[in-house]
């Protein structure tokens, strides 16, 4: 027989039966060890197990809907993004339109600037030239009576150097001549 073997014959020549658990391979306390972990597994599962399994549903349903929640907000964000991108685009555009409509508007500005200067210079050159006429008319005019007035002081000069006595007789008497034919 193999000698750790357990059995009826060695228990009754030794005696003692608990002698036998320490048999290296057999080792019974590894067992009863074993089965003590079990146990207590076990009760502990029963005890807490579920509260513990669900606890970790409950927090693995709450990071799938964090996880859910955080793709939405990334979607809007996203979202906004193309928003905000699409508005920074269509202002490069608003803008250059915009510097288009001011370059336009400034060079319409420019010709009508240059057009009323034009025509308030050509109405400026007309009164000037009116003015000028108007004043050398004066002036002709001005000359004319300065003319004739020089003329009949040299003329009356003239006259009065040139005019004897017998001459001023004589034409008196044809007027006072005049006068009488003229009476009757």
């Amino acid at each position: 027989m193999y000698p750790y073997a357990f059995s009826t014959l060695s228990l009754e020549a030794n005696g003692v039966w608990w002698e036998y658990l320490n048999h290296p391979g057999l080792e019974v306390w590894k067992f009863v060890n074993l089965a003590l972990f079990i146990i207590g597994a076990i009760y502990l599962h029963r005890r807490f197990g579920r509260p513990i399994s669900e606890a970790l549903r409950a927090r693995g349903e709450g990071i799938k809907l964090e996880l859910q929640r955080a793709r939405e907000e990334k979607e809007l964000a996203l979202a906004k993004l193309a928003e905000v991108e699409a508005r920074i685009q269509r202002m490069d555009s608003e803008v250059s339109s915009i510097r288009e409509q001011a370059k336009l508007e400034a060079e319409a500005e420019r010709e009508r600037i240059k057009v009323a200067t034009e025509a308030e210079m050509t109405k400026l050159r007309q009164q000037a030239q009116r003015e000028i006429e108007s004043t050398a008319k004066a002036a002709v005019q001005d000359l004319r009576e300065f003319a004739a007035q020089q003329s009949v002081a040299l003329a009356e000069e003239s006259i009065r150097r040139d005019l004897r006595t017998e001459d001023d007789k004589r034409i008196i008497g044809l007027n006072v001549e005049q006068l009488g034919r003229g009476g009757r």
